[in-house]
């Protein structure tokens, strides 16, 4: 089994994942004074981590793409349907959590994108294995987000 990984494709994919990232950084940013006079649960990381963390996890995103567009198993296309899907929920939520303010609808959004990514998940582990590995880290920390946003619409 051969690990096949292109530049020009992980270019291709990092523009498409970063294009989702940028437009969903605008509406958070946006939302930023409201999100920071919000009383927040425990464990409630420092504002200045999230943009780390989320820049880590696209990247993440756009290798497992890369890899999965580059390889011709059957679910591939699939695979890669449900990624942008993904990344569609992932913007919207944005929208609903910083824009809106919409707390609890925003939670049930966030439910439907993990489902959403750990499908995107198996679909890619399908394909390669790695593919699927490294978005792990991307699941756990969208759990640890549905923690945050359920207890900040309990707590306000």
């Amino acid at each position: 089994m051969t690990f096949r990984f292109n530049l020009k494709t992980f270019l291709y994919t990092t523009l498409i994942t970063f294009l989702f990232a940028f437009l969903g950084g605008i509406i958070t940013y946006l939302g930023m004074p409201s999100f920071d006079a919000l009383a927040k649960p425990p464990l409630s990381p420092p504002s200045f981590l999230f943009p780390i963390v989320w820049t880590i996890l696209y990247l993440l995103m756009s290798v497992g793409a890369a890899i999965v567009y580059d390889n011709e198993a059957a679910v591939s296309s699939k695979a890669l349907f449900v990624y942008i899907f993904q990344l569609t929920l992932n913007f919207w939520w944005c929208v609903l959590f910083f824009g809106f303010r919409l707390y609890l609808v925003a939670f049930i959004w966030l439910v439907l994108l993990l489902i959403t990514v750990l499908l995107m998940i198996i679909m890619f582990y399908r394909v390669k294995p790695i593919a699927g590995l490294i978005q792990l880290p991307y699941l756990l920390w969208l759990g640890f987000a549905a923690y945050l946003n359920l207890a900040i619409w309990i707590i306000n």
